[in-house]
């Protein structure tokens, strides 16, 4: 920017300069010139300073989508354990009746009732423990949203998004947000070091004016010119500065691209191993639900002890909990990769 200055001489002295008849006014416009392509390094860093902000953005939106999407699919997962532990206490209930029948038909001892009880009792118990779990689910879900009143439940089916394999696609740390927001500051870095490299150029600076001259009733023009002598500072120690932060940058970008790798390699074959779990679970279910079946005709015919309808049904509600575990950490697995790959759940580019 340039400066204005007003400069008045040979006033408000002895005589003859006591009053303002041999002033001397001036009045002046200085500007200085970057030379060296300072100018251009300056704007160069202020544009890779503001992309390196921009990278970090993207990264802390990313970031935010995967806490959403886990944040709701924590909400789903609890909704759906109150719906298994609601089932689970139904068919503990429906089985009470059935040994308290048998007690009271004489051809079970009081004792297999008493059983049937304590088991009911205790699946009511984890049937409060899920609704309380929902309760605190609903509630983070609703701070991540940013919402006043907290959810009272949530629709549709996130767990469901993957039902179908999505396509996981090839390892490239190109489109982990973490490394390239390492790389923009990398960038940012290096323009900041042209800069300081290009300050320890001298300015120019110069100096247009209009001269007053009272005593002759004239004017005149004030022409100059002022370049520093870069003497006692060359802006070694920025420069040296700048260059260290330039190294540090690089290293950083180095390890963010390894494990961005890593991370993704890492996430690809989680994905595929999870589609494996939730299918064997998937199968246990089919054996555990037919067992189940089977056990209860045994026992409602008399042809096996409750202690084998008791443990049927608790396997059977094992293997729905394992099909349950197995899809959210099959979600988890499959956020996680939309994440290192800056997307989200859905496969959509996050901008």
């Amino acid at each position: 920017n340039p400066s204005v200055s007003v400069q008045a001489e040979n006033i408000a002295g002895s005589a003859p300069y006591s009053r303002f008849d041999a002033a001397e006014t001036t009045l002046q416009i200085n500007q200085p010139f970057e030379l060296g392509g300072k100018r251009f390094a300056r704007i160069a860093a202020g544009e890779a300073g503001v992309g390196a902000a921009k990278a970090r953005g993207l990264n802390a939106r990313v970031a935010y989508a995967y806490d959403l999407a886990t944040g709701y699919a924590a909400a789903e997962i609890a909704q759906r354990r109150i719906e298994l532990a609601q089932d689970e206490v139904g068919n503990a209930e429906a089985d009470l009746r059935v040994a308290n029948a048998q007690v009271g038909a004489g051809k079970e001892a009081r004792l297999r009732s008493l059983q049937a009880e304590t088991v009911l009792q205790a699946l009511r118990a984890d049937l409060d423990l899920a609704r309380a779990n929902y309760t605190g689910a609903l509630a983070r879900l609703s701070a991540l949203s940013g919402v006043a009143q907290p959810y009272t439940g949530v629709s549709g089916s996130v767990l469901a998004l993957f039902d179908t394999s999505p396509a996981v696609g090839p390892v490239d740390p190109g489109r982990s947000t973490i490394y390239r927001t390492a790389l923009a500051e990398r960038e940012a870095a290096n323009q900041r070091l042209a800069y300081e490299r290009k300050r320890a150029i001298p300015d120019v600076t110069g100096s247009l004016g209009v001269r007053r001259l009272e005593r002759e009733g004239a004017n005149a023009l004030v022409v100059g010119v002022s370049v520093p002598l870069p003497l006692f500072d060359s802006n070694r120690g920025n420069i040296a500065a700048a260059r260290a932060e330039v190294a540090g940058a690089e290293a950083r970008a180095e390890v963010a691209r390894t494990e961005a790798e890593a991370e993704l390699r890492g996430a690809i074959a989680q994905a595929e191993a999870s589609e494996a779990r939730v299918r064997a679970a998937q199968a246990s279910l089919a054996t555990a639900q037919e067992g189940y079946r089977l056990a209860r005709i045994a026992y409602e015919g008399g042809k096996a002890p409750l202690i084998e309808l008791l443990t049927a049904r608790r396997n059977l509600g094992l293997a729905r909990g394992v099909v349950l575990d197995a899809q959210a950490v099959r979600f988890t697995t499959y956020a996680i990769l939309a994440r290192l790959q800056g997307r989200t759940i859905t496969g959509d580019p996050i901008q």
